[in-house]
């Protein structure tokens, strides 16, 4: 029972960095796509949605070669700062951000481009900044669509197995997160841990899409 609440901690924290990396990146990255008009556009939103379809073993195999020692960023990170994030909790967060990023990035650039740009328009012309037009008018009117990307994230996050297993590894109390641990329960004939861990998971997912069916409808009628 240990292992499983050792495992759930770990996959929480996991998934709790990682949908607040990704809500910061998706927005940015999201309004910025959706905003401007530059040679090379579709390219970058290609690449960007990639993990939402590549299998998580190959996008796994990418990381490592970045991020591994012999990669070049895992190289300058370990020769310029001393880390190293193979096989530890920072390279699963990692793992788990660019696993689940596409599905807050795309919500999140859909419903910024869905906004009538004369609503925007009149803030200006009420002399409103645009930092101010995107905090006070941007961001309220488009946060039914980021949200249920974040949601959707943190779902992905929390059940990442592929990537995670092979940047992070399954080392249990550091980087055995549910997901894994299941496997290697299976893996080891150990059913009543492996039942105990589903259970857990099954209700984390169900909690999850509760939360997203209660939550959304809640922001919606707030605002109108």
């Amino acid at each position: 029972m240990d292992v499983a609440w050792s495992a759930l901690s770990l996959s929480l924290q996991v998934a709790g960095w990682a949908t607040a990396l990704n809500l910061v990146l998706g927005i940015g990255v999201g309004y910025l796509l959706a905003r401007t008009r530059f040679v090379g556009r579709d390219l970058i939103d290609t690449l960007l949605t990639l993990p939402m379809v590549m299998p998580p073993t190959v996008l796994g195999y990418y990381l490592l070669v970045l991020l591994g020692r012999k990669g070049w960023i895992g190289q300058w990170l370990q020769s310029s700062f001393g880390i190293n994030l193979i096989f530890t909790l920072k390279g699963a967060v990692i793992a788990a951000t660019i696993v689940a990023f596409p599905l807050v990035f795309k919500p999140a650039r859909a419903a910024f481009e869905a906004i009538d740009s004369q609503v925007e328009e009149a803030g200006r012309v009420l002399g409103i900044s645009e930092i101010g037009i995107f905090l006070r008018i941007t961001l309220p009117l488009a946060w039914r669509g980021i949200l249920a990307g974040v949601l959707l994230a943190f779902a992905r996050a929390l059940g990442e197995f592929g990537a995670t297993l092979m940047v992070a590894g399954s080392i249990p109390g550091k980087t055995q997160t549910l997901s894994i641990a299941v496997y290697e329960a299976v893996q080891a004939g150990q059913d009543e841990i492996a039942n105990t861990l589903v259970l857990i998971t099954s209700l984390v997912c169900i909690v999850v899409l509760l939360g997203a069916g209660r939550l959304a409808p809640g922001r919606i009628a707030h605002r109108s």
